[in-house]
């Protein structure tokens, strides 16, 4: 008896058995990062910013008023932006944040936010927080606590893969 086919064959309207459940759980969590992120964009299009530019503004001001260092931003961001100059200088040119030589080092250029970046984040706060609140509402609070851990688990860098030998089955 062949099994039903999973929610994200149905989704992505895959009529084969994946080759494996871990290809299966890769598919749905792409999946399920881009309707997270269809879900976000709506909220910040209005107010002129993408959601990388979003995540650039709130480093900046967690940091404070001394800023970061350019490499820095980089490697807080949430999703990896390979063109950090470019997204900083999309938000200077909306006069969202600023940058300056760092007096130190002169190499390095320090990125702050200004009063315009934190209005805008002021007005972002509720909608986002929201967001925050509402993408797993199916979820039991235990549910969110042992995903966060699997989540954890899969970007913990050198983790070694377990054996899984374990095939879906098309429906």
């Amino acid at each position: 008896m062949a099994a039903r086919p999973s929610q994200i064959q149905r989704e992505i309207k895959r009529r084969r058995a994946f080759r494996s459940r871990r290809q299966a759980g890769l598919l749905a969590l792409l999946r399920t990062a881009d309707v997270l992120r269809r879900r976000v964009a709506p909220i910040l299009e209005p107010h002129g910013v993408t959601l990388q530019q979003y995540n650039v503004l709130r480093i900046l001001r967690g940091a404070g008023p001394e800023g970061l260092p350019t490499l820095e931003i980089a490697e807080r961001m949430i999703e990896h932006a390979p063109g950090v100059t470019r997204l900083l200088d999309r938000l200077e040119r909306k006069k969202l944040v600023r940058r300056r030589r760092c007096a130190r080092d002169r190499r390095q250029v320090l990125c702050m936010i200004r009063e315009e970046g934190l209005a805008l984040l002021s007005r972002l706060d509720t909608p986002m927080a929201e967001a925050d609140e509402n993408w797993a509402v199916a979820l039991r609070a235990r549910d969110v606590s042992e995903l966060i851990r699997i989540l954890d688990a899969v970007r913990e860098p050198g983790s070694a893969p377990a054996a899984d030998t374990g095939r879906l089955v098309e429906g």
